[in-house]
């Protein structure tokens, strides 16, 4: 495997690394005021309804981040593949 493909690979992996990070700190934190409505007895059947519309949200948001990641990751790829080889000068015989 060439080392630009390499390199690529390992951006779109921290990438997705990050954005899953991101992804489950913004969950924790979306819980947070669903969780105190739930202990004090508020509004139960429409927090599990917000709840399930915050997952599918988030999931949409972040399935998309890591969509564009892949896409990117796979256009980067291309570009460096139509790179010449060789060194700064070096010609093609």
């Amino acid at each position: 495997m060439s080392d630009e493909k390499e390199l690529t690979q390992r951006i779109e992996e921290v990438v997705d690394q990050g954005a899953t990070t991101v992804e489950e700190i913004h969950r924790s934190i979306a819980e947070m005021p669903l969780d105190v409505l739930e202990r004090l007895g508020l509004l139960e059947q429409t927090t599990s309804e917000v709840r399930r519309i915050q997952d599918v949200s988030l999931g949409a948001i972040y399935g998309l981040i890591r969509e564009v990641n892949h896409k990117l990751a796979g256009f980067a790829g291309d570009l460096l593949e139509q790179r010449p080889s060789g060194g700064a000068g070096a010609t093609q015989a």
